[in-house]
């Protein structure tokens, strides 16, 4: 029985361990002055359905370049150039690599940043000259005047092209029919999918989109003020309406509601971070929403008054 355990307890260890193995970060150097560049790299074991975001967070440290994507051996090798304009030691957070939709993490990297020492007494004096200079005349501008009227000129074409243009386009969206609430809410949704911005770490800007699509189409729906309402106010209209049955959803939903928006309130006001899952849960919750909240027909809603 004790050997069992002890296999099983290996063979967890080397999955986790190759789990790990999966990604990671290193750098040319860990010790540079003020203003020296070095080279920070990320190495991941898979080519296909890999997302790297954006290096981010670097406290004391600045990107120079990002370099292109090589691949090697099998494995995508991503390059920074990065350094350093204050003194200190600073860390290189961990950054996390989505490989076939799940999160795995580097390790933090330190750097120490030295300042270089200067010689004072070693450094020559010169006495600063003061600037001698001529009358202008005509022919010194121009020029110059010949550039201003060119410049006039194209920002005259330019405020000219875009007013009628604006103008335009005005018209051809006023012509344009809008489409059901429904069908431009999941319209919506999908374009947010295709942005990709909770994989890239955009998870306050996901959320303020997610919840606007939500309460835009309770706005359009049920002709209220969904997106000027906070949290609770929007919760207890939805729940009056159900409780004089003048819409058709479920206690369910509107509890899916309010768990969505307080959890996009947390992010976009308490900095808060939900896991990859729970923000595929929300987005699935979201799209339940928009399929379950419904107006009621008035003539249905008449014969249950009767």
């Amino acid at each position: 029985m004790k050997k069992h355990l002890l296999y099983i307890c290996l063979f967890l260890g080397a999955s986790a361990f190759a789990q790990e193995s999966l990604v990671k970060a290193e750098v040319d150097t860990t010790n540079i002055r003020i203003g020296e560049q070095f080279e920070y790299k990320i190495s991941i074991n898979e080519t296909q359905n890999v997302i790297i975001p954006k290096l981010a967070n670097l406290n004391g440290l600045e990107v120079v370049d990002t370099l292109k994507i090589d691949t090697i051996n099998n494995k995508l090798i991503q390059k920074y150039v990065l350094t350093g304009f204050d003194s200190g030691a600073f860390y290189i957070p961990r950054q996390q690599i989505f490989i076939k939709n799940q999160a795995y993490l580097t390790d933090s990297l330190l750097i120490n940043v030295a300042t270089v020492p200067i010689d004072t007494t070693k450094v020559k004096k010169y006495p600063i000259k003061g600037i001698k200079g001529e009358p202008y005349q005509f022919d010194d501008f121009k020029h110059y005047i010949w550039w201003a009227l060119v410049a006039l000129a194209v920002i005259g074409l330019a405020i000219y092209y875009f007013f009628f243009r604006k103008k335009k386009e005005e018209i051809e969206k006023e012509n344009i029919p809008a489409l059901p609430p429904y069908e431009e809410a999941l319209e919506k949704l999908k374009n947010l999918d295709e942005k990709l911005l909770w994989q890239n770490n955009k998870i306050k800007q996901y959320y303020s989109e997610l919840t606007d699509i939500v309460r835009g189409y309770i706005e359009r729906e049920l002709n209220i003020p969904a997106l000027e309402n906070t949290t609770d106010e929007l919760i207890g209209t939805l729940t009056d309406f159900k409780e004089i049955d003048t819409i058709e959803v479920d206690k369910e939903i509107i509890q899916k509601l309010k768990e969505l928006l307080q959890e996009a309130d947390l992010v976009k006001f308490a900095k808060s971070k939900p896991l990859s899952h729970e923000i595929e849960q929300d987005r699935k919750d979201a799209e339940s929403v928009i399929n379950n909240i419904k107006t009621k027909p008035i003539e249905e809603a008449e014969d249950e008054v009767e």
